[in-house]
């Protein structure tokens, strides 16, 4: 037993214990599945950044920095974090609105049909199960790499851990203990950004002059990355970075494991300040993660398999304290992540796949049921499959934008979307670009740049949705609920709340200022004066 293997199972030991605490207060679905819908901002904030912020961005991102992409990831990262204000302003408040238990229930609610409330259920256990496979395995790697104990004997004691806590107490452990995460993570990134970046070259504006020049990965830091072991020209990189910028902006903005968290807000000027927040916190980190990443060729060129870059800068160039405690931040995002998506595959196969009428004890009994099966299906995977974090990642994410994105965003801002234009656009975005990845998986082949899978299946989606609506007709029920979204509710006209949400607002405005400034002081003058000479 080392000190990294005691906190962490004394942090294991703390979220059983506030999970229990939190199961204490789940008395009926709504506590159990949008925790009573009463959540302050700090906790929407926090369940929003831990459920994004997964091992897949310690592993999968840091890796792909290391191997000479940090721009092409900040490009990509700049353009997705829209997506948190895109998403509340223009989807997550009106899911709010109709007090639905899960997002897909919301597609129910608002085409008046239960088929695509089905549909939209199996399309979130296939995502998110890919999703609780990627985390389990990040989360069971780096337990490794800290315990010294076997990757299976790891998985079991993972998955137990978030198993426990989030089969008793819900949507109510999963917020509060996500928020300790994300503060411990976030902690964690922000000071330990000085000191790698000081031992690997003496400070920021060092580091970006010296990788700029770096000959073992040309073009590191410049806009288009490494341009070698891709075969491709710089316009095609920085195609790549828009691309997965957009698709997974409109994951954020409307995949479940993030539009659920709307569903928990006290009131919809909390869904519109967390989005505001998550914006300029994801910004932050993403960033500062991805040029430590990439700061580290200046002292280990050489590590291999590049995932594991970021866990040895983090054991070799940080103090010990501090290492134990961004270590373990990084476990608690894993749990964290796994906890939500297991929640998420649970609730869907209760609520919206299994129509069980019965009163609200038994359908706990019966929701804590299924979400134990559902974690033994996600233990059985994890066991049998070989570690692939980034890869099933981007498999999943692009998925639920591609089929659940112009269906969510058309549901509220289109008077001639359908039930059926609705159905059939959805699955024909996810049935799309799971086939176009599949093929380029299972074959040589691989499609344009300008026609990836994500585009494939948004583009499938799209037409599918304006052919179908057009031969069919909006029923005057779904005219009335449709109607019903787009009212205000009187409890949010509080001229108070409105100007504090403005002051968000324009606090968010302001940071994108800043961090433009800082971003031209901090980098690109480093860069111009280093590439010069």
């Amino acid at each position: 037993m080392n000190a990294y293997s005691i906190v962490v199972f004394l942090s294991f030991i703390l979220y059983i214990i506030i999970g229990n605490f939190a199961g204490r207060k789940v008395h009926n679905l709504e506590d159990y599945y949008v925790s009573g819908r009463n959540a302050p901002t700090m906790l929407i904030v926090g369940t929003l950044i831990s459920s994004f912020a997964s091992t897949e961005l310690f592993y999968g991102d840091t890796a792909f920095s290391y191997d000479g992409y940090v721009m092409l990831l900040v490009i990509l990262a700049t353009i997705m974090i829209a997506g948190y204000s895109a998403g509340t302003l223009y989807f997550g408040r009106y899911v709010r609105r109709s007090k639905a238990l899960t997002v897909p229930e919301y597609f129910g609610k608002r085409f008046q049909s239960r088929k695509i409330q089905s549909l939209a259920g199996v399309i979130t256990i296939f995502a998110v199960t890919a999703y609780l496979l990627a985390a389990t395995q990040g989360t069971n790697l780096l337990m490794s790499e800290l315990t010294g104990l076997e990757y299976k004997e790891c998985l079991i004691l993972t998955w137990f851990v978030y198993t426990a806590f989030t089969l008793y107490s819900g949507s109510r452990g999963i917020i509060l203990t996500e928020t300790i995460m994300f503060i411990i993570i976030l902690l964690g990134i922000v000071i330990a950004a000085p000191f790698i970046f000081h031992n690997t070259g003496g400070g920021f504006a060092a580091v970006i002059e010296k990788l700029a020049t770096f000959e073992g990965k040309p073009g590191i830091v410049s806009y288009h990355g490494l341009l070698g072991p891709w075969k491709i020209n710089a316009t095609d990189s920085v195609i790549w970075a828009i691309t997965f910028g957009i698709s997974w902006g409109i994951a954020i903005a409307v995949s479940p494991w993030q539009a659920s968290r709307y569903l928990m807000a006290k009131s919809e000027h909390v869904v519109l300040r967390a989005g505001a927040v998550a914006t300029m916190i994801t910004i932050l980190y993403q960033t500062l993660v991805f040029f430590m990443a990439g700061s580290i060729n200046l002292v280990n060129p050489g590590i291999q398999p590049s995932e594991k870059a970021f866990i040895w800068a983090v054991y070799h160039l940080l103090p010990s304290s501090l290492s134990v405690l961004l270590l373990v931040g990084i476990m608690a995002a894993g749990l964290s992540s796994a906890s939500t998506f297991l929640s998420l595959i649970g609730f869907s196969a209760t609520k919206d796949i299994i129509e069980i009428k019965k009163n609200e004890k038994t359908m706990l009994r019966i929701s804590r049921g299924v979400m134990l099966v559902s974690s033994l299906v996600a233990l059985g995977l994890a066991y049998y499959q070989p570690p692939a974090v980034l890869w099933i990642t981007y498999f999943a994410g692009t998925a639920i934008a591609a089929a659940w994105g112009p269906v969510a965003l058309m549901s509220v801002w289109s008077k001639r979307l359908t039930s059926a234009g609705a159905f059939w656009g959805m699955l024909a975005g996810f049935v799309g670009n799971v086939g176009a990845k599949l093929i380029e998986k299972m074959s040589a082949f691989t499609f344009p740049m300008l026609l990836s899978p994500f585009f494939i299946g948004l583009l499938a989606s799209i037409m599918t949705i304006l052919v179908v609506s057009s031969l069919t007709k909006v029923t005057d029920k779904e005219k009335e609920y449709r109607e019903t979204l787009l009212i205000m509710p009187k409890e949010e006209l509080d001229p108070k709340e409105i100007k504090r949400t403005l002051l968000y607002g324009k606090v968010m405005i302001g940071a994108g200022i800043l961090t433009l400034v800082i971003f031209l002081f901090a980098y690109g003058i480093p860069y111009f004066k280093a590439t010069s000479i």
